[in-house]
């Protein structure tokens, strides 16, 4: 449509005027036509779908199919073992042993040393066993003698007859 009317008004000059460049007409018209249609065929390069060539298959005989599997054969395929997963070990999350009447920071780092981060694995651990720690650091401030009762009461969450207990002790010793 655009072409037409510039062709048009291109004429209606050319009647006008003898003396104008037919040649130049024709050399816009070409060059626009050209930039037509590369335009129009680089759109069309964007949007080609590129062709999958499909090959065409014989379908095998019927004596080469082959007969199923025995039935046992799946069943133990199906029944084979999986792999048992490594266990994972759960990080420990401390307790803080400073709850305990008679322990402080240097005692609960030494229980912490010795692999007793909680409540309940000093609630465990033999009184004997808790006082060979202490020895083996030269450590003779502490009596560990109701350490695993008290340990035993915070380890359940019973607060009230930890403290309880607590009231009756002095440095962490029955009185």
């Amino acid at each position: 449509m655009i072409m037409h009317t510039i062709l048009f008004a291109v004429l209606l000059q050319a009647e006008q005027d003898r003396s104008f460049p037919w040649w130049l007409v024709i050399l816009i018209l070409l060059i626009v036509m050209v930039l037509v249609i590369w335009a129009l065929a680089r759109n069309a390069k964007a949007t080609e779908v590129p062709r999958v060539e499909h090959a065409h298959v014989e379908p095998e005989p019927v004596a080469a199919i082959h007969a199923p599997e025995p039935v046992a054969e799946v069943i133990e395929a199906v029944r084979a073992p999986e792999p048992v997963p490594a266990a994972v070990e759960v990080p420990i999350i401390p307790d803080d042993l400073k709850l305990i009447e008679g322990i402080g920071p240097k005692i609960s780092s030494l229980l912490n040393e010795a692999g007793i981060f909680t409540f309940a694995q000093l609630a465990d651990t033999p009184v004997a066993a808790i006082q060979d720690v202490l020895d083996k650091a030269n450590f003779r401030l502490g009596d560990p003698a109701t350490w695993p009762e008290q340990a035993a009461l915070a380890a359940k969450g019973d607060l009230a007859g930890l403290q309880a207990l607590q009231d009756s002790l002095k440095g962490g010793r029955k009185v």
